[in-house]
Order: structure tokens, then sequence, then C-alpha cells
């Protein structure tokens, strides 16, 4: 619980995050060793706080910036007792806002980025990364390695950016902590189609920098976002672990307290008064299938509205893709047929597995099972989820 605060504020100290793990991971290790004797002390992060920095001067002395380095450690190492969190507490949301801007800093490789962020943020051990992301642990090491060398060859201040680098810096944040949560949502490859504990993790990230920078509102708008699709979480699955589709949901299983606290997000970020981003305008659209009592209930107009607004901020293939269904919930499946069609020569949806998936439904929908049985054999073809090709080769044979 205590490791990100304590590496957050060390990194301030020494400007290297790796260097600040490893003091950090020393101090853990003088605590298994001191309190089963002398008993857990009233303020156990003060305790590591200050047994990390006795550490960092130790660490200092054996550099060239000693006498600097050492007076500034030394003087701070007066104002903290181990009972004592009074200096720690008035830095510690500058150290972790700090710490996340360092460990998503766009010089990294965004896999980079997302391993650091949940080894140092998460507080994940690399066997649990490289077990969420199916992907060996050596390889998660060598990212996490490899990024902690990056940042400290770049100079990577450590530090919240100001003025324009802000905003893309912010960007390269709020998207690390979303693909974390995707890949709990929808898992891209294995034999689960969710991995919850992802899903929790990037909420718990998300709500942290939520209360850090509290007038971004891009940053309510994702948090909004991740607490509405969270909540149908429990709908979303079979008994069996198969994929349950949106309005095919028991929405009496959906977590109502998940929805109320990002619908209560989604207000924050439209409070703020600036032009809407695009993980705002994602969780106004996630919020139009949480307030529809039944799926005949849902407003596809304004799902259509929103995202066309979506595809003039961020323009992609996906968004018009999602488009494309909006509008055959909307108009009919005629027309969400006719602009997937006009999405088939796109290169960036040639292997994705959505698009023959989403023709193949409109395509059912209109009568002509032939063609959707051959869409639906190519989606299942297209996935690395087992779950999920098992769904579609079932749709298929529904055909």
């Amino acid at each position: 619980m205590e490791s990100a605060k304590v590496i957050a504020a060390l990194a301030r100290y020494v400007r290297d995050v790796g260097l600040a793990e490893e003091l950090a991971q020393d101090a853990l290790v003088a605590a298994l060793e001191q309190w089963p004797n002398d008993g857990v002390p009233n303020n156990p992060g003060a305790w590591l706080m200050t047994t990390a920095k006795r550490r960092a001067i130790d660490t200092i002395r054996r550099k060239e910036n000693f006498n600097r380095k050492v007076e500034e450690i030394g003087r701070e190492l007066t104002e903290v007792t181990p009972d004592a969190s009074e200096g720690i507490e008035d830095e510690i949301g500058d150290d972790l806002l700090s710490l996340m801007f360092t460990a998503c800093h766009p010089v990294l490789t965004t896999e980079a980025r997302v391993a650091l962020t949940l080894k140092m943020l998460g507080g994940l051990k690399t066997e649990e990364i490289a077990r969420a992301f199916l992907v060996s642990e050596s390889t998660v090491a060598q990212r996490i390695v490899r990024a902690k060398k990056t940042l400290a060859d770049a100079g990577v201040p450590f530090e919240v950016p100001e003025g324009p680098e802000l905003a893309g810096r912010l960007s390269s944040v709020l998207e690390a902590i979303y693909l974390i949560f995707n890949e709990g949502y929808s898992a891209t490859a294995g034999d689960d189609w969710m991995r919850p504990e992802l899903c929790q993790d990037a909420l718990r990230l998300g709500r942290i920098l939520a209360e850090l920078a509290p007038k971004e509102p891009e940053v309510h708008g994702l948090v909004a976002l991740m607490e509405i699709q969270a909540s149908r979480s429990r709908a979303r699955t079979g008994p069996n672990g198969e994929p349950v589709l949106l309005l095919e949901q028991d929405r009496s299983r959906w977590d109502q307290l998940l929805i109320r606290r990002g619908l209560a997000a989604l207000e924050r970020a439209e409070t703020l008064g600036q032009e809407p981003g695009p993980y705002l305008v994602q969780a106004a659209l996630a919020a139009c299938h949480a307030r529809a009592r039944t799926p005949e209930d849902t407003d596809w107009r304004r799902i259509a509205f929103l995202y066309a607004a979506l595809a003039q901020i961020t323009p992609s293939p996906i968004v018009e893709l999602n488009r494309a269904v909006a509008m055959s919930m909307a108009f009919g499946p005629e027309v969400g047929l006719e602009l997937v069609d006009q999405l088939l020569g796109e290169k960036a949806l040639k292997d994705y597995h959505l698009l023959p998936s989403v023709r193949g439904d409109l395509l059912h929908k209109l009568g002509r099972t032939d063609e959707a049985r051959a869409e639906f054999e190519r989606a299942a073809s297209l996935t690395r989820n087992e779950r999920e090709r098992a769904f579609l080769l079932g749709r298929a044979a529904d055909c």
C-alpha cells in the first residue's frame, strides 16, 4: 500500500526512478527484518520513508554530487520521524503525480509505459503483469529495465509538466491507464473474455489521478468512462464465461453504485466548461447506455451524434465503425451496412475482427444468412481470444 508513495517521494530526491524503486525495496526488506521483533510502528509509511532516505544518503555519498544531495536530503530527514507523517502527506500528491507523468513519458513505448505504470503505481509483480498480458515474465522484466534506462538516458525530469507540454503528456498518462482497463475489459488473447483485476487496477489509478488533477476534464471523463463500463462486468459473461452482448445483458446485474459514480464524474467533467475531449465524449456515450432501463430505451440517435462528434476530435476507422453500428440501430441495418462497406478498404481494419463481426450482424438482420455466416467465420479466424472465437463460430452456425 505504501510502495508507490515511497517510490514517488524518493524519485523526487534522487531523480532516478530505477534507483528510487531499489531504495524503497531496501526499506521494505528492513521492515520485514525489524518489525517482527520491534513491532509495527504507528506510522509505517513514515518509517519506510525515513529508512529509504537514509539509504539514499549512503548511496549518494558514493556519487559525485555528494555535498549538494546530502544537504538536501539531510534537511528533509530532520523534519520526518518514524511516527510523524507531517511533511510527507503535504508533498505526496505532487510526488505521485510526477511519478505517473514519468512512468508514462512519451519517450517510452506504449508497452513499456503500461508495464512501468503497473509496476511502480499499481504495485503488481513482474509475473502478475506477464500473466495479465499473456507474455513471458522475462519480456516484462526487460521492458521495465529498458524503460528505466531510457528515462535515465533521456534525462527525463521527475516533475509535473506545465504549459503547452501538459496536454500532450497528460494524454500519454490517460492512454496508458485506459489501455490497462481495456485489456481487462476485453482481453485481446487467451481463454478469458475479461480480466477484472486489470480493470480494478486502472480504475484505482484513474481515481487517484482525478484527485491529483481535479481541474482536468479529460481525467474525470476517463474515470466516468471506466466506472460506467466496469458497472456491466457481472452481466458481460454467461454461466460458462461466454461473452454476452450489450443488448442481451441482464441490466439488473449492472452495478448501480459504479453507474452513479460514473455519472457524477461525467458531471464534474462537464461543469469545468472546457471543450470536450475524446474521453469525455466516450463517457457521454457510455452514459446513454447506463441511463437506458431497457435496450429499447437507448437513445441511438444521440449515440450516433456523439460518435460523429468523436470522429471530429479523433478521426479513426474504428470510431466510424462504431458510428455505423449506432446508425444501423437508429435508422435501420441498410444504413449501417452502407457505412460499413465504405470501410472495407481501410488498411487499419484489414485484420480487425470486429469489422467482419459487425458486417455479419447487419447481413444477418437483413436475412442474407450465407454472407453473414462467411463474415462471422472470418471474424473468428482473426480474433486471438478463445471465448470470442467460440462465440463468433456459434453465430456462424446459427446462420
